[in-house]
């Protein structure tokens, strides 16, 4: 079997189905449901205590960081009330030695000093006047709203949320491993050490990037009705979504439920979806997903971001080249002039080549071989032989890797699509009579428009991969031809900055709420 055959072979293995997507979708729903109703579930549904999406008329001034991963970025957001905003922000690298630290102090005072540094830099005045005063003046009362920022702290990492400001860790994932910090509120560690700073700072609300992306696109995206989804697709992959509020039924008579403002009849749940069908009963699965999860700190965890998310798709390509490689008999990136019997000497893949090592191709490779025109794929070829060691690759060998990578990303794509199709389907954004009974091709009113915010390397670089998502979501059931048109998939653009600020906006009008009823003047 010749190198294209092979190639093909591989790319099928790639392949998910019409049939195989509306059963992952019915599943999904079915996962969605079991994480409303109870605790300890696959799909862990953790209610956010936000209440409210905005409008686009809010207004203020608030600050946000974002611990995201590699870096921390703290900003200030200028909320103008229009559905535009201004964002002034810095963002630094966190010290590889304080992810791993002995204890969670080392990490936050970090945090809390580039916080500092930021207020000193952008915001001196302020900052200023605020330290003078709280040295001055004995009762805060009465100037603390005044003069502290609210602030949103966006933070990538599962945590069990108690409150609009209040999250305990549940695990690290990234690279992070500080056993100390596990089981202890967030937000409570990263304002100790604001406070021991002095610094005019309040956390007023913890938020996963997922809830910042669905908040920042519903107050800048166009037409009356607000956000259905935000969704990540980059390193990794996450959702949350506007759901009712009695559906969320694990709240009822739990120790938290005081904690609920009631009054929109709704709340944001952030479904921790990257861990949908860890029992790989719907999921596909191939030689390569299982080498890799072999590869992962955590085995058999998160198996639908390791077959979604940019922090994987680069390894599962790898892995099938590398595979290819090793069959001698495709010719993939052979060395015809070759007498050894040694793999490494067999081929044109130098033998320091990043190919050979795990992790060693990044996932904006799929993107380049995907969207390789170029005559005889010439910048895939000059890609592999500059970045990877792959020296006098043919155009035969690029083609074969170019199949590869677009088989990899479509099926991502489609199992992308399951998601956004599910959270549609279970909050009955499409169940209208007369939507059952339009037909394709009528035009769609913009009130009708389901909308859904999406952030990420992946849907906004990889080529094709919003239409790959629409593909798959035209033949789901429920949804069809038509309700794809009706689901409005934009970019949110600094979700998790202008979300957390949003988000602090939310938090700050609910704890004025509270103190008014605390005082007896409502």
């Amino acid at each position: 079997m010749g190198l294209a055959q092979e190639a093909s072979r591989v790319a099928a293995e790639f392949e998910y189905s019409d049939a195989q997507v509306n059963k992952a979708v019915k599943e999904f729903i079915r996962q969605m449901d079991e994480g409303l109703e109870k605790s300890g579930t696959t799909m862990s549904q953790i209610p956010t205590y936000v209440t409210a999406v905005p409008n686009g008329t809010e207004k203020g001034l608030y600050m946000a960081v974002d611990l995201g991963g590699t870096n921390f970025r703290v900003c200030s957001i200028n909320l103008n009330g229009d559905s535009t905003f201004s964002l002034t922000q810095s963002k630094v690298a966190i010290p590889k030695e304080l992810m791993v630290a002995q204890t969670s102090k080392e990490l936050f005072s970090f945090l809390a000093k580039q916080i500092a540094t930021f207020l000193q830099t952008h915001h001196g005045e302020h900052y200023h006047a605020t330290i003078r005063r709280r040295a001055t003046i004995h009762s805060e009362s009465g100037f603390e709203e005044r003069e502290i920022f609210n602030l949103g702290f966006t933070f990538s990492f599962p945590v069990q949320q108690v409150g609009i400001n209040k999250g305990t860790l549940i695990r690290w994932t990234k690279g992070f491993d500080i056993a100390d910090a596990v089981g202890k509120d967030v937000c409570k560690l990263l304002q100790d050490e604001i406070d021991a700073l002095h610094l005019p700072v309040r956390v007023a609300a913890l938020v996963n990037d997922t809830v910042g992306t669905l908040m920042a696109r519903s107050y800048t995206s166009p037409g009356k009705t607000g956000t259905l989804l935000g969704a990540i697709f980059g390193t990794g992959t996450n959702g949350a979504y506007v759901e009712k509020l009695d559906k969320v039924k694990k709240l009822n008579g739990s120790e938290n439920s005081d904690n609920v403002d009631r009054t929109t009849g709704e709340m944001i749940i952030n479904t921790e979806w990257g861990s949908f069908d860890n029992e790989l009963r719907v999921l596909p699965n191939t030689p390569y997903d299982n080498s890799l999860d072999k590869e992962t700190p955590n085995p058999g965890i998160q198996m639908f971001e390791k077959r979604i998310s940019g922090m994987f798709l680069g390894e599962i390509l790898r892995l099938a080249i590398v595979d290819l490689v090793k069959e001698r008999k495709t010719g993939l990136f052979s060395d015809d002039n070759s007498s050894s019997n040694d793999v490494h000497s067999t081929t044109c893949l130098a033998e320091n080549s990043p190919l050979w090592q795990p992790w060693g191709l990044d996932t904006s490779f799929l993107s380049i071989a995907h969207g390789d025109n170029s005559n005889g794929f010439k910048v895939t070829r000059q890609t592999l032989d500059k970045d990877y060691g792959v020296h006098a690759a043919s155009a035969e060998d690029a083609e074969a890797v170019k199949l590869i990578a677009a088989a990899i990303g479509k099926r991502a794509a489609r199992l992308s699509a399951v998601a956004i199709a599910a959270v549609v389907l279970a909050t009955d954004k499409l169940s209208s009579p007369q939507d059952i009974a339009t037909a394709d091709d009528t035009p769609v009113n913009e009130d009708e428009m389901v909308d859904i915010g999406v952030d990420g390397s992946l849907v906004e670089f990889y080529p094709g991969f919003e239409e790959y998502i629409r593909e798959a979501l035209r033949q789901i059931e429920g949804v069809g031809k038509h309700g794809e048109k009706r689901i409005r998939i934009g970019i949110a653009k600094d979700g998790s900055g202008v979300g957390a600020a949003l988000i602090a906006l939310v938090a700050d009008k609910l704890a004025k709420q509270a103190q008014l009823k605390e005082y007896g003047e409502e």
